[in-house]
């Protein structure tokens, strides 16, 4: 079996090599080679200088400072990915033939493909490759855009507004939740008078520019510049490909072991590394197609292009140029009835001399997905025969379509075809179909009505007080300590949603297991259960729900902050969201499709404590800016509301303590109930009939110790 993979692992090394270079003048090989002047400074000494430049008050230092941090960086990039085509050409991995020891012609071939990348590297940034290689957290700043936070903080203290402003619009960009910096960018255009076209976003990715730009010429009917800025999308996309591959190529953190203290043989160590570059090259696709700041890609990114240009260029009567698209399209989707019969109705519009089948999909696309079925199949059997776990993801998913849902229709020309629907479009979170109905019993003694929806400034609402005693809280504080597992359902991420602070969670499942095993007090296990339900039962019975409503999800989890690390943070603890549609700030829409949790609808937040600092509840409008409701948390006191795009909500910082919560998500569908929760169910069962059984023997279960 693994030597099976292996040879399928060279003969896709040979596939995947990044293009030769083509064009340019004869010398732009030695050119290309040049040095730059002088060595490149590495931009996390400069990035280091900077800050401490800034919090030592030089501003002037910082700026330099920072902004050379930010062109060492990019210098970086791009040499590393000349370097990488350059030595794709010098030094190509081909081995002249079969016979014995036919594997040295590669492994040399290899090696000269480092040393040409070394050399090459070396030359151009003017010294040693490893003054370059920076930490985690330096690579994570410089991802999360941090150096235009201090950029645009020295700006303002240099008086140089609409440098500031472009610095913050910047960071902005990438952290669409970090609300100090929204203020910022409104005072600052308050102060200058900054009209919106003139907010620059210094790391725009050029592809995504285009696209978008794309698509507003087409939605305004202009087809001409609306395909004048889809071809540059894909030009510059393809571009953007190279680089991410590349980049793919540098140091891996390997998941199963410490890099330095694996002891694997050659092909196993090989392989690992290999798989996992493969597997960073793969997901280029997702990386490319993420706007920054999000973390779901534009869905059917890549087929979006072909499709919209299909059509384009149907209405400017480029018919083989529209053949073209529509077949590229079905590279991707070979099922969907729309584009076919498009491609019926182009091929009948072509002149008589032109034969059908000599048009094909376009050629940079055929290599495109060749190449991405061939890295599949190639990482589907590595995972099979080298034992680690990997699922490919669906990355041309069709909920995303295009918002005009034009097709053509067949036998109807240019001038009188009438518009119909083409493909899915994109399904924005619906109205609620259900009557909108609030106010029912709050079925318990003692609860405390506070706020309806329309206190709360929206809708499908309620704020409740006294759910929990004094008492319960306590209990239930003191058995999540012993419960409670860090990064519990994020895939063990002490940090998820914000580095300043540690995530902890359990579920009702677990805690009623450790309290059997007797690890935590059952009764106290038993309380967490039985809060939960009741909380249920609240909420049904408030919103006036017609039909039953189930858990889909119960998890108590704590937010801690991290002490050393609240200094000037304005960060929020969980994000702006929506919990059963993919929130989209800048349509002002709210996507119900995956990977969103769409089969929720109501949801609860029940609090254990007060005793911090920050960590109030906030809503806000689809926007994810304008706070509409703030909401501080304290013992037995609950929020409700229903689970769509009408209510985007977040938790601002805790800046000092542990705050904790049970939180509630339920759904009226019985297909989507939580599995952990009809397992709990019948834990709770089996003890009941334990303690029945004990009463019916009249036996104290202390004599059982």
């Amino acid at each position: 079996m693994q030597e099976r993979i292996w040879a399928s692992l060279l003969l896709l090394l040979l596939l995947l090599l990044p293009p030769p270079l083509c064009g340019g003048p004869p010398d732009s090989r030695r050119q290309e080679l040049e040095p730059e002047r002088g060595p490149l400074q590495p931009f996390d000494l400069l990035y280091a200088s900077g800050v401490a430049a800034y919090y030592n008050g030089d501003y002037e230092q910082a700026v330099r400072d920072l902004e050379s941090a930010l062109l060492s960086h990019r210098r970086l990039r791009e040499i590393r990915t000349r370097c990488a085509r350059h030595c794709a050409v010098r030094r190509p991995l081909v081995p002249p033939g079969a016979g014995p020891g036919a594997e040295l012609p590669f492994f040399r071939a290899l090696l000269e493909r480092a040393r040409c990348y070394r050399s090459c590297e070396s030359q151009r940034l003017g010294g040693p490759v490893s003054r370059h290689r920076v930490s985690e957290d330096v690579r994570s700043d410089f991802q999360r855009r941090v150096p235009y936070n201090y950029l645009q903080r020295a700006y303002i203290k240099l008086n140089q507004l609409q440098k500031a402003v472009e610095a913050a619009h910047t960071f902005f960009m990438a952290n669409p939740e970090h609300m100090e910096m929204q203020q910022n960018i409104e005072n600052y255009r308050m102060m200058a008078g900054v009209e919106e076209f003139q907010l620059i976003d210094r790391e725009a990715k050029p592809h995504l520019e285009s696209y978008s730009a794309g698509v507003k010429h087409y939605e305004a009917d202009d087809f001409e510049l609306a395909i004048k800025y889809f071809e540059q999308a894909l030009r510059e996309y393809f571009s953007e490909d190279v680089e991410c591959r590349t980049l793919c190529e540098g140091p891996q953190r390997f998941e199963e072991y410490e890099y330095l203290g694996h002891k694997g043989g050659l092909y196993e160590t090989i392989a690992d590394h290999y798989m996992q570059v493969l597997v960073c090259q793969h997901e280029c696709v997702r990386e490319l197609a993420t706007r920054p700041g999000r973390l779901s890609p534009i869905e059917n990114f890549l087929p979006l292009h072909y499709d919209y240009l299909q059509f384009a260029y149907y209405r400017v009567g480029e018919y083989v140029k529209a053949l073209e698209c529509a077949k590229a399209y079905l590279l991707f989707h070979p099922d969907d009835e729309d584009v076919q019969d498009n491609v019926d109705y182009y091929e009948s519009l072509l002149d008589d001399s032109i034969d059908p089948e000599s048009i094909e999909a376009r050629e940079d696309l055929i290599v495109f997905v060749k190449r991405h079925k061939l890295e599949s199949e190639l990482i589907k059997s590595a995972a099979e025969g080298l034992g680690f776990s990997y699922t490919e993801p669906n990355y041309w998913i069709r909920y995303g379509g295009r918002q005009d849902e034009n097709r053509v229709p067949s036998g109807v020309n240019v001038e009188g075809a009438e518009v119909h629907g083409l493909s899915m479009g994109k399904k924005s979170s619906p109205k609620i179909d259900r009557d909108l109905r609030e106010g029912g019993p709050l079925l318990y003694e003692n609860i405390t009505f506070v706020y309806n929806s329309e206190q709360l400034n929206g809708t499908q609402r309620v704020l409740l007080d006294n759910v929990l005693s004094e008492e319960q809280c306590r209990e239930l504080h003191s058995v999540a300590s012993g419960i409670m597992l860090v990064g519990d359902g994020y895939r063990g991420k002490t940090s998820p949603h914000t580095p300043n602070e540690k995530f902890e969670g359990a579920t009702v499942l677990k805690a009623l297991k450790f309290g059997y095993e007797g690890r935590v007090p059952l009764k106290s296990a038993r309380l967490f259960y039985d809060i939960s339900e009741k909380a249920r039962k609240i909420v049904e019975s408030y919103f006036m729900l017609n039909s039953t409503l189930y858990f889909s999800y119960t998890h108590m989890v704590c937010r801690t902050a991290l002490s050393g690390q609240q200094d000037r943070r304005n960060d929020l603890s969980h994000p702006i969201h929506a919990d059963n549609c993919l929130l989209d700030p800048e349509a002002n829409e709210c996507w119900k499709e995956p990977p969103a949790y769409t089969f929720r609808d109501y949801s609860a937040l029940l609090y254990m404590n007060d005793d911090f600092e920050g960590g109030e509840f906030i809503f806000t409008e689809m926007d994810a800016k304008t706070v509409t409701a703030s909401i501080k948390p304290k013992c037995g006191r609950m929020i409700s509301f229903s689970s769509g795009g009408e209510n985007p909500h977040g938790v601002k910082a805790v800046t000092k303590g542990q705050r904790c919560a049970v939180a509630l998500w339920f759904t009226l569908n019985p297909l989507y109930r939580e599995l952990e929760r009809i397992k709990a169910d019948e834990v709770i069962a089996i003890l009941d009939q334990e303690q029945q059984g004990k009463h019916e023997l009249n036996i104290n279960p202390k004599d059982e110790l």
